[in-house]
């Protein structure tokens, strides 16, 4: 099971939730025009960006990549399922979540806070989870 550590970082005036799990650092979203800020003006082009497929309101999730390294799976899964976590989709049993390179995520003109089109995307299947802090 990878290492997930929780940072509550609310408190520091940041409009994201901020994980970190095997060294990366993983972002989410907390309101549309946080989810904004986040995907346009913090993320980085190489970065891997997540959000439940359909539709479905929810958090906007990025796991920092500052090298351009190959994320490994037990990272995109806890990502995957942070972003179903924190999304209407909740309660369900398995969610569809769509991920990409932050730098294929674009703002259609006029589009409301927190709406995005993606330009190429994949899809993984999870279980929401709320990601459980563990100790070294």
């Amino acid at each position: 099971m990878p290492r997930v550590y929780r940072s509550s970082v609310s408190s520091k005036g940041r409009p994201y939730r901020t994980l970190l799990v095997e060294g990366f650092e993983i972002l989410v979203g907390q309101d549309d025009e946080d989810n904004d800020h986040l995907t346009f003006d913090v993320a980085e082009p190489r970065d891997l960006w997540l959000h439940v497929a359909g539709g479905t309101p929810g958090s906007h999730v990025i796991v920092r990549n500052p090298d351009g390294v190959a994320i490994p799976a037990s990272v995109v899964d806890v990502a995957a399922a942070a972003a179903a976590w924190y999304s209407k989709a909740r309660a369900a049993r398995s969610v569809e979540v769509h991920l990409c390179q932050a730098g294929d995520v674009r703002k259609p003109r006029g589009a409301p806070a927190g709406l995005v089109e993606l330009t190429r995307y994949k899809s993984v299947r999870v279980r929401p989870a709320l990601p459980s802090k563990q100790a070294d």
